[in-house]
């Protein structure tokens, strides 16, 4: 999660599942740097593959991978809206 390129991904799959060439296009990457990234995320468990003809699709690797990003987004957002330290009066933080 800490990678952007993987946040971009599993962002990109939540929307759809989608095939490699197709998230290397829209993502702007190559598709050997997307492959590194798939494998990666594969290996954790966030993502599975599902043959599909002679070509293979990604997905999420459980539905709820997807409302937890939603509530992950949300948090972040609602971080940056309040950036105020409680100690230091109307002090941004940082």
């Amino acid at each position: 999660m800490a990678d952007p390129i993987r946040c971009r991904i599993l962002l990109a799959l939540r929307e759809a599942p989608s095939y490699p060439a197709d998230l290397a296009d829209a993502l702007g990457i190559s598709r050997t740097r997307l492959s590194n990234h798939l494998a990666c995320l594969r290996d954790c468990g966030l993502v599975v593959t599902v043959p599909h003809g002679r070509r293979t699709r990604y997905e999420l690797a459980d539905e709820r991978l997807g409302h937890a990003l939603d509530d992950l987004r949300t948090a972040v957002v609602a971080v940056e809206a309040d950036r105020t330290c409680p100690d230091a009066g109307d002090k941004e933080c940082c």
